[in-house]
């Protein structure tokens, strides 16, 4: 199935987030059939700012490096770096990436003007036709103009978007009206409380992690350190040495 097939499947794709070249293989290897990245995983690893623009060189490393997998590889390029959209949406297709996640979120709790936001998902749709292009609206993560979510999403499609990704929908209402109002698949974060069963029974057609397994790993390395440190056990089902040698 393509990338975009994937999204009208009898279930909500399932879009686990990697940030390094281990994580995405290792996660392939593990069946999904999709990988995405996670803005605050690359950029952490590297020792920058999430959301702050300047992770560009990092992401299209780690989108270089993961486009050859064998299956659909989206990734997260906040709200474009600051760049030439265009442009970077069509050097990441140029790598063989399957989507792009492009969100209206701004440094400071902010939301862009929906106009100009719109201009940056049609300038993606443009440099890349090929690619799904997922339009983040940021209303409910940043607790900020919710009111706005459904006209900005519409604006987003009419620019050219393939879906709209919500982080931050949480209550089983406002996500059902979400999925009423938009004309597209819907991604939201995973939400523990509902499942992806009930997300998908919601309507919901993607379901990404986003940074929870950055942030999972680094409690489990944190967790293993302190067992080592204080004489605990150490949780058993960690790969060997030769398993990731055989991995990469």
């Amino acid at each position: 199935m393509t990338f975009h097939d994937l999204h009208h499947g009898a279930e909500p794709l399932l879009l686990p987030n990697a940030w390094d070249f281990a994580s995405a293989v290792a996660l392939h290897a593990a069946g999904f059939a999709a990988i995405g990245t996670t803005s605050l995983g690359v950029a952490a690893a590297h020792g920058l700012a999430d959301g702050e623009g300047v992770a560009r060189a990092e992401t299209v490393a780690l989108a270089r490096m993961i486009a050859g997998l064998p299956v659909p590889v989206t990734v997260d390029i906040e709200s474009g770096f600051g760049a030439d959209v265009g442009e970077l949406a069509a050097e990441l297709a140029g790598l063989g990436v399957a989507g792009v996640n492009i969100e209206d979120g701004r440094p400071g709790g902010r939301l862009a003007d929906p106009r100009e936001q719109a201009e940056l998902v049609r300038a993606a749709r443009e440099g890349a036709p090929g690619l799904f292009v997922n339009a983040r609206v940021d209303t409910h993560w940043l607790s900020v103009d919710q009111e706005s979510t459904v006209d900005r999403a519409r604006r987003y499609l009419d620019a050219g978007a393939d879906g709209v990704f919500v982080p931050g929908l949480v209550r089983e209402q406002d996500i059902a009206a979400v999925v009423e109002a938009v004309d597209a698949p819907l991604n939201v974060l995973h939400v523990p409380a509902i499942g992806l069963k009930g997300l998908g029974e919601l309507g919901v057609r993607r379901v990404s992690t986003g940074s929870l397994l950055f942030r999972a790993a680094l409690h489990a390395a944190v967790t293993t350190a302190c067992a080592v440190r204080d004489g605990d056990p150490v949780a058993e089902g960690i790969p060997s040495y030769e398993d990731v040698r055989r991995l990469v």
